[in-house]
């Protein structure tokens, strides 16, 4: 197991590196100041050391150059640093440190970088175990190795963040989660959308209240939180929390204490809390929108799950359990794709990843009467347009042309054949016959 130093002084920062270091399966020794770090340095031997620059007692850069002029050998030193300080890292790099991250970070990438620095491969360069290659997410590479983290992640994990676009399967991701950790079915999965709750429900909804605790509550509630108590809470769309609940939250996720609206004390909640969001979190922090502390408190583990379009192999899978779950639900025999089917399904982008995939199938196993699939009853645009009414031949054209403006000009000339023959430069024979030919009569 290599050994790793942990160089920082806050709190959640820290905590968050240690957990997901651990669970990377790192030895993690952690110090809050220079001096307790020096002390460490001096009794254990180090794979590397992760620090922060700034430290309450003195710097993390001078720590670095006093060893380096005392050792022999340094285990590689990995700095976090502000963006504004990123010119001194780049002077230690040339001093000698290992690699740098400027807050607010991806733990991933500085998981990443450590694993290199010790030379131990990331879970992305490792052959996935026959057991992962069960297709519970998909058959797509990228879902065989999500569903190998999520194995990993769904024992030992009390807090996960998962990305992805709309439509992705960020939820079908947190409810595998969910079984995997509770096997035996009896544990709560509460799923909560916090940009669908108005902004004056969503505190009372997640934590519940007290009667009287405000107008309107006539009687105890109990929130969210509470109700997935011994299992899992998801929430959905978590970058929509105002910033007041993202504090109280964080709360809930570093003490595991929930309190009522309107009550005098808290209580333990023992649960697994699943985040997700469509949004760029790290963007969000720097621009003052979301957290950071929060951030790095639900980063421990990050899961990304990818669009559709970036897992064409997972289209048809999907498709065939669709197919077969509107089967089941409406009591009929399964439909097949035909091959049209199947190539417009691969030919399409997907901009609605998963959800719009399942809304086609859904539509096309309602519109079709026929058990095999075409292409247009699951794109409407594909469906060829209905015939119209049959095309005059030109000389038909022309003759209703002509009739139509002799009529306007014998009725503009009052029905006087002279005056509509010099009007139109003919003959008056000339007219007499092509309206006898018409049907016109002058008089009319």
């Amino acid at each position: 197991m290599p050994q790793l130093l942990l160089i920082e002084d806050d709190p959640i920062m820290g905590e968050s590196l240690l957990d997901r270091f651990e669970l990377e399966g790192f030895g993690v020794h952690w110090s809050r100041s220079v001096e307790q770090a020096r002390a460490l340095l001096d009794a254990t031997s180090f794979d590397a050391v992760v620090s922060d620059v700034r430290l309450p007692d003195g710097s993390g850069e001078r720590l670095f150059e006093s060893r380096a002029q005392a050792a022999t050998a340094l285990p590689p030193w990995l700095f976090i640093t502000a963006f504004a300080s990123v010119d001194r890292a780049v002077a230690m790099l040339q001093a000698g440190a290992r690699d740098y991250v400027t807050k607010p970070f991806d733990i991933t990438e500085l998981v990443d970088k450590v694993r290199t620095a010790v030379g131990v491969p990331s879970d992305a360069a490792q052959p996935a175990p026959a057991e992962a290659e069960e297709q519970v997410l998909g058959t797509s590479a990228a879902m065989r190795q999500l569903a190998l983290q999520a194995r990993r992640v769904a024992q030992r994990a009390r807090t996960v963040l998962v990305t992805g676009e709309s439509g992705a399967g960020k939820e079908v991701l947190a409810r595998h989660l969910h079984a995997l950790a509770h096997p035996q079915g009896t544990a709560p999965f509460v799923a909560v959308n916090c940009g669908a709750i108005p902004e004056p429900l969503i505190e009372a909804a997640l934590f519940g209240h007290e009667r009287g605790a405000f107008t309107g509550a006539d009687r105890q509630r109990r929130g969210y939180l509470e109700q997935a108590q011994g299992g899992t809470l998801f929430l959905d769309e978590i970058a929509e929390l105002t910033p007041a609940l993202q504090v109280r939250l964080l709360r809930v996720l570093q003490d595991r204490q929930v309190q009522r609206l309107g009550a005098e004390s808290s209580f333990a909640v023992d649960l697994r809390v699943i985040c997700a969001t469509h949004c760029d979190l790290l963007q969000r922090v720097s621009q003052g929108r979301f957290r950071e502390d929060l951030y790095y408190r639900i980063h421990v583990v990050h899961l990304r799950v990818p669009p559709l379009r970036e897992r064409p192999d997972d289209v048809f899978w999907l498709a065939q359990r669709f197919l077969l779950d509107q089967a089941r639900d409406r009591d009929e025999a399964p439909k097949r794709l035909s091959a049209s089917a199947r190539a417009a399904l691969m030919a399409h982008s997907w901009p609605g990843n998963v959800r719009e995939l399942h809304n086609r199938i859904e539509r096309a196993c309602v519109m079709c009467e026929q058990l095999l699939v075409d292409a247009a009853d699951l794109f409407e645009e594909l469906a060829p347009s209905p015939p119209g009414p049959e095309l005059p031949t030109l000389d038909a054209f022309m003759a209703d042309a002509e009739k139509a403006y002799l009529t306007a000009v014998l009725t503009r000339c009052e029905g006087r054949v002279g005056l509509a023959a010099q009007a139109l430069g003919i003959s008056r024979k000339t007219l007499w016959e092509k309206s006898k030919r018409h049907g016109l009569r002058a008089d009319e």
